[in-house]
């Protein structure tokens, strides 16, 4: 055995390849940094009361009580109980990375009953894959060579610059929207996009949309789809639409599938240019799980996606009881609307929370975070700014959100702040921070009483407030001093 000491970190990294030491990774991100500021320093209700809240997290942990509930009365399900024994000698030998019968014909099923049933998805055609990731990563391989590129609309989820690019080599080109239109996709933003990518020699590719979108919460409406298909088959370039928050959409407008739009549209279309990425992440709140999928209309991708799977299969374990689990039509409805239900209700209270200190946000009606408008709060429309205002609410205000900048928004000011993935005990502190952030300055606390907690963009400057804040600290506030100060200095 070789021991390598820390001085020779330097000489041990030199036997990696060109792309394990480059930066493609994109960890270096403040949307990555986040969360290791909150590993250093996890809030706890009892143990670490003033620690980080997990704010950067899209995850959904309302739901489990209907997933629990169905494991005590299914313990066959998991092939690790007494009742389950039988099976595992079957289950734990090697399957084949087509994967378990039953488990594409439930995934199939289930994405089927998400969109309404208005759509059938062909279980053959169903590809797993470790986990969303690795069905990105999949399919920039099949569809892209280095050097080769696909538009991305921003913002966009941070996680694609790795997940596109890291391994493959693939480029991302961005397609500005913007807050003047609630950041809505348009057809002059996508041929801008394209062209500039042309006078740079850049060979587009593709075209990835996320509906509903990571970070916005917003989703896409049927005029939108068919403009994004219109434009992949006039350029005869693919269309990748990512749907892993599909079950996530707890309000009005609807999910709309890019599926429904190619079946039941007039609309023009080669349907082997189109491609769905899901997975089980967000929907079911299932991350560890690594239930990744692809469904394709191309036959070519299915089968080097099927190849490409054999590097991030799912366990036989998880096959099999996800397939249990998603067989079950009576639980699959209640999950669905019981978690729609519980999303809808967590994101009425945010809101509420945040109205009340003239917060704003942009409307959405899916997703398990919100789109988080601080403009107001910035000193100058800068990413300095932003930057500035973001290591205050980490470091001082205690919560880990994302700044608008990590998922490459063109306009500073805005934040993704997730509200799904705690309890109500904790969504409560979390309110109570923020409120007691905002608070702290007179004007914004005066100009919300005079908009009637209606808030409009201003060019308003934050000023630290004479007001002493133990008068407004929460006992689990952590905020010893005013931070606002270092926001606007």
């Amino acid at each position: 055995m070789v021991l390598v000491s820390s001085n020779d970190n330097g000489n041990a990294k030199k036997v990696l390849s060109k792309l394990a030491k480059g930066n493609g990774h994109g960890e270096d991100s403040s949307y990555f940094d986040g969360w290791k500021a909150y590993d250093s320093d996890p809030f706890h209700p009892i143990i670490n009361p003033r620690g980080v809240i997990q704010m950067g997290l899209a995850e959904n942990q309302l739901s489990f009580e209907f997933v629990e509930k169905w494991m005590k009365n299914n313990p066959r399900a998991s092939i690790c109980s007494v009742e389950g024994i039988d099976e595992f000698k079957d289950i734990a030998i090697f399957q084949d990375y087509h994967g378990l019968p039953e488990f594409r014909n439930a995934v199939a099923n289930f994405m089927g009953k998400v969109r309404g049933n208005r759509v059938k998805f062909d279980p053959d055609r169903v590809v797993m894959s470790g986990g969303a990731t690795g069905a990105h990563e999949t399919m920039a391989f099949c569809l892209a060579d280095p050097g080769e590129a696909f538009l991305v609309p921003v913002p966009y989820y941070p996680g694609f610059d790795r997940d596109l690019r890291w391994r493959t080599g693939v480029e991302i080109v961005p397609v500005i929207c913007e807050s003047s239109n609630n950041f809505k996709l348009t057809r002059e933003a996508l041929e801008t996009a394209y062209e500039e990518a042309q006078k740079s020699n850049i060979k587009i590719k593709g075209l990835l949309i996320t509906n509903p979108s990571n970070p916005l919460g917003t989703v896409y409406d049927r005029q939108t789809l068919e403009t994004a298909v219109s434009f992949i088959n006039e350029k005869n370039i693919h269309l990748v639409c990512d749907e892993i928050y599909a079950a996530t959409v707890f309000a009005e407008p609807g999910f709309i599938s890019i599926s429904e739009v190619i079946d039941n549209s007039d609309i023009e279309c080669d349907r082997n240019l189109v491609h769905v990425v899901y997975s089980l992440s967000k929907d079911m709140g299932f991350p560890g799980f690594r239930v990744g999928i692809i469904y394709s209309y191309n036959d070519a991708v299915v089968a080097c996606a099927r190849k490409m799977s054999s590097f991030g299969l799912v366990s036989s374990q998880t096959q099999y009881l996800i397939a249990s689990m998603l067989l079950d039509d009576v639980f699959v409805d209640n999950f669905l609307a019981g978690s729609a239900e519980k999303l809808a209700a967590r994101h009425r209270n945010f809101t509420k929370g945040l109205a009340q200190v003239g917060i704003g946000y942009l409307k959405g009606s899916g997703g398990l975070f919100l789109w988080m408008d601080l403009r107001h709060l910035l000193k100058e429309k800068t990413l300095e700014a932003e930057m500035a205002l973001w290591k205050v609410i980490i470091n001082e205000v205690k919560l880990n959100v994302s700044p608008g900048s990590s998922f490459h928004c063109s306009e500073p000011g805005w934040f993704r702040v997730c509200f799904a993935n705690m309890d109500d005990n904790t969504m409560d502190i979390s309110i109570t921070r923020i409120r007691n952030f905002v608070l702290q300055n007179k004007e914004v606390t005066t100009k919300v009483k005079k908009q009637k907690f209606c808030w409009r963009q201003s060019s308003l400057e934050l000023r630290l407030s004479s007001r002493r804040l133990e008068d407004i600290m929460s006992p689990h506030s952590p905020l010893p001093q005013s931070p606002m100060h270092r926001a606007t200095t």
